[in-house]
């Protein structure tokens, strides 16, 4: 473990990277995490309220998710506001990856290790905390391919810094 907390990843005999495997590996499917599972089936209606009273997460079927380390999906964040072509992001319920939204029909194209792609989005509440970069009236999407040369830049920057691979 580095200071920061975080795992330091080290090359081991035969070129594959100690501790690589956990980052690419997507996380259990969940239903509730913003572009995991399905969007049909088993929902509430749109703006429908849980138990508790709080608003439910609205499905979207115009975006499609691509998700990503939380250290990587901020990096490229940073990358794309300094680009001014971030769209709107979420963090995941748990906190470990960051959801882009990005056009309907992406999920057909996207194949970049470390990354998966899903159709479809569950968008929560304008006002919901976990937006990193929150939609302003109706959610931006990040244009896919801006998306794409954002994440490898990260991956490079993380690298170089001794916190990749990605």
């Amino acid at each position: 473990m580095m200071a920061t907390g975080l795992p330091q990843y080290r090359p081991v005999v035969g070129g594959a990277l100690a501790g690589a495997a956990p980052a690419l590996l997507p996380e259990p499917a969940d239903e509730r995490i913003p572009g995991r599972g399905p969007v049909e089936g088993g929902r509430a209606p749109c703006g429908a309220r849980n138990r508790t009273g709080a608003a439910e997460d609205t499905p979207a079927t115009s975006y499609d998710t691509v998700t990503v380390a939380l250290r990587h999906g901020l990096e490229a964040v940073d990358i794309l506001r300094l680009r001014r072509a971030c769209g709107a992001v979420l963090q995941s319920r748990n906190g470990s990856t960051v959801v882009f939204l990005v056009p309907a029909g992406t999920c057909d194209t996207w194949h970049l290790p470390g990354s998966s792609c899903t159709a479809g989005a569950l968008l929560p509440s304008a006002t919901d905390p976990r937006w990193v970069i929150p939609p302003a009236g109706v959610a931006r999407p990040t244009d896919a391919w801006v998306l794409r040369s954002a994440l490898c830049e990260a991956a490079c920057t993380l690298t170089a810094g001794g916190l990749g691979p990605f």
